[in-house]
């Protein structure tokens, strides 16, 4: 069995582990969005890291997680919540592939599904960061870790 045909025939088993991984955190978003609004998210990103995986391309995951990290910003999602959740399906699918492959082709396949969950990790947190900063908050007041130069100089 390929690494696609494993993540394609375990799908319901995968989302069922990532959806009852979930719930048992302390997530506070999370808990109030319910157990089948995150089955139904976790099952969207995981069909779209299957996709992304089989046709070498990310453009369908990245503009998913951008739109879900504009969702997730605007309901008062913080960050870590998110990043946490995606974080359980790559453990979730991490785990399934060890279990399941030979160890010739663990490199690969926990390669690509790094790789792939990666790169929606950084679309989020990039996502994240320019909706934070076009959200008035206060200033801080860093010059304390910059001793030793023009700006913190005393």
């Amino acid at each position: 069995m390929s690494f696609i045909e494993l993540l394609e025939k375990n799908e319901n088993e995968i989302i069922e582990d990532a959806t009852a991984a979930l719930a048992r955190t302390p997530l506070k978003r999370y808990k109030e969005s319910g157990l089948e609004i995150n089955r139904e998210r976790l099952k969207k990103l995981h069909c779209l890291v299957v996709k992304s995986i089989k046709e070498k391309n990310l453009v369908p995951l990245l503009e998913y997680i951008q739109g879900a990290a504009r969702d997730r910003f605007n309901a008062g999602f913080p960050v870590y919540e998110v990043l946490t959740a995606i974080n359980i399906l790559e453990e979730t699918i991490w785990n399934r592939i060890v279990k399941e492959l030979e160890p010739t082709e663990l490199a690969h396949s926990v390669g690509s599904v790094s790789t792939v969950l990666g790169a929606a990790k950084t679309a989020l947190a990039t996502t994240y960061v320019s909706l934070a900063s076009k959200t008035k908050s206060p200033s801080l007041d860093l010059s304390a870790l910059f001793k030793g130069t023009d700006q913190g100089s005393e």
